[in-house]
């Protein structure tokens, strides 16, 4: 399996486990609209290996993910029913990382490797 431009990995940090079967989205602005180009859905290690095609031209990107139904399913109040991260890609950069670290009222990310 061939690993995509734009991975993800998501730890909920408030139990201290990954967070798997939260729902992600992969969009790109073009021509000043959202355009959804890939879905997927985190593993039981938390991560999303293959969010879209193997190279994307430079531009930006918004990474989506659905919190509330992972914090639902496990009866959890949470403050953010979604998380969105907007970041810029260069085709140039063989691969770009975005973790999200998660918990009932706060989330950070930060350009992973």
């Amino acid at each position: 399996m061939s690993v995509s431009h734009v991975t993800t990995h998501v730890l909920d940090t408030g139990s201290g486990r990954p967070a798997a079967g939260i729902a992600v989205t992969l969009h790109r602005l073009d021509a000043g609209r959202w355009v959804q180009i890939a879905t997927g859905s985190t593993d039981a290690d938390g991560r999303v290996k293959s969010l879209g095609p193997e190279h994307l031209p430079s531009g930006m990107y918004r990474m989506g993910f659905d919190t509330a139904s992972y914090f639902a399913a496990t009866n959890t109040e949470a403050f953010f029913p979604e998380v969105t991260l907007t970041f810029a890609v260069d085709e140039e950069q063989a691969h770009y990382h975005v973790p999200l670290l998660l918990s009932p009222f706060a989330y950070s990310t930060y350009r992973g490797s």
